[in-house]
């Protein structure tokens, strides 16, 4: 079969099974099982064999359980509650203050977890029902656990940078390092959105009417000090070159375990939740990892890949023409796909494009990880839109949650410009790192 036939064929298999409901890492397991039968015969099979072997027992996909698990740890520990208190006494009596701390408090379950379903989960059941009893318009309060949750991804530790790690080579180390800035800045340009539309739109978001005093207050900043030194630990052993990321997430998931016993929060119920959603995750995680890894294995060797690689970089258009078409592909792609299944789909094909062009595969990665943060909240098939309407209160529906996105979309896309224009934003802090 000739292969630029071969090459419709499968993406267009590979689309229909999407569009039926089939499941991203068993489309691409079926497609290559099929297309490994066809070039090489039954002998081939070994390969996908191979595929799952390797990427099952991989050191560097060792730390996404880990921190998998210490995501739930600190999500089934009920910290936070306590991080909610903090927020709900020092903000509380501003004009859309409980939306701002909502993001802070996402942006630091961020630095916790590396998942965004963590946050999500909390907040819509914390932070949500606590905003709509106070006045707060269903928009803004919706929208800001939505785009809060999405951090998940770009602040370190992050599942997604350490997938794009093992596909790419580039360090997980200068990953993480390259997203705490951009990772800030775009935690402060969505509490600037808050703060500026509450303040012109003031029906958004009443002020709160409880006061505290200064001792009130400072009573519940020591239940911020666990998940900071937690933080702390588990970035700087990484920076410092102590440790491995993967070692980092083991410590990192023995700090969580830790944390939640001294806050008298480590009880045997919780401790099963924790583990059975990191069982859940997991699994996910790894059939995708494996179905995508022996998919695009197959376009190699079938020599797709190459093709599709030669005919982008033979487009008579500059190099920035073909970066910026391949961010509106994610964005596209980011509206009906896993971020996960994205990146195991595309970076084979992609990554070495960008590195042919000149541009650097660790900015490339993290103006990637920025994209996808849009893809967990763009509709219609945005995985926290589900995650937070799963946990809402009845009268709430998908239309407004899909209503409630859209201004914080626009934030994630400045920050990508930003990204992009400044590569010094994602570049600065990994070239201070420390080699491990």
């Amino acid at each position: 079969m000739p292969i630029e036939i071969m090459a419709l064929v499968v993406f267009g298999l590979l689309t229909a099974l999407l569009l039926i409901g089939v499941p991203i890492a068993f489309s691409l397991l079926f497609i290559a099982t099929l297309g490994t039968l066809q070039v090489w015969g039954p002998k081939g099979l070994l390969m996908l064999f191979n595929t799952a072997y390797g990427e099952g027992t991989s050191y560097i996909l060792l730390a996404v359980p880990l921190f998998v698990l210490m995501a739930n740890v600190l999500k089934f520990s009920g910290m936070a509650d306590e991080l909610y208190e903090i927020v709900y006494r020092w903000m509380g009596g501003l004009r859309g203050g409980l939306a701002m701390g909502t993001v802070a408090i996402c942006a630091v379950f961020a630095a916790m977890a590396g998942i965004s379903s963590a946050a999500t989960i909390s907040m819509g059941l914390i932070a949500l029902p606590s905003m709509l009893s106070r006045g707060y318009d269903k928009s803004m309060a919706l929208g800001s656990i939505n785009a809060g949750g999405a951090l998940g991804i770009l602040i370190p530790p992050s599942i997604i940078m350490v997938l794009y790690s093992n596909m790419t080579d580039v360090s997980v180390g200068q990953l993480f390092a390259g997203g705490i800035l951009p990772g800030i800045m775009l935690t402060l340009i969505f509490i600037a959105y808050i703060g500026v539309r509450c303040l012109l739109q003031k029906e958004l978001a009443p002020a709160g009417t409880e006061r505290y005093t200064l001792a009130q207050k400072m009573e519940t900043l020591k239940g911020v000090i666990a998940p900071l030194l937690l933080v702390t630990l588990v970035l700087g052993v990484m920076y410092l070159g102590i440790c491995t990321p993967t070692e980092a997430a083991g410590i990192g998931a023995g700090g969580a375990f830790l944390a939640a016993a001294l806050h008298r929060r480590l009880t045997w119920v919780r401790t099963r939740q924790s583990l059975i959603e990191t069982m859940h995750l997991t699994v996910m995680i790894f059939w995708i990892i494996i179905g995508a890894n022996a998919f695009t294995h197959f376009l190699a060797y079938a020599g797709i890949q190459d093709m599709v690689q030669k005919w982008i970089l033979s487009l008579d258009v500059g190099r920035w023409t073909i970066l910026l078409t391949i961010q509106f592909i994610y964005f596209l792609l980011g509206c009906f796909l896993d971020p996960a299944g994205i990146l195991l789909l595309t970076t084979p094909i992609f990554v070495p494009v960008i590195s042919q062009l000149g541009f650097d595969p660790l900015w490339f990665g993290i103006l990637f990880v920025v994209n996808m943060e849009m893809a967990y909240i763009t509709p219609p098939f945005g995985f926290n839109l589900f995650i937070l309407k799963g946990v809402s209160p009845p009268d709430v529906t998908m239309t407004d949650i899909y209503n409630s996105v859209w201004p914080y979309v626009i934030c994630q896309a400045l920050c990508l410009a930003v990204c992009m224009l400044a590569p010094e934003m994602t570049t600065w802090l990994p070239s201070l790192m420390v080699a491990r």
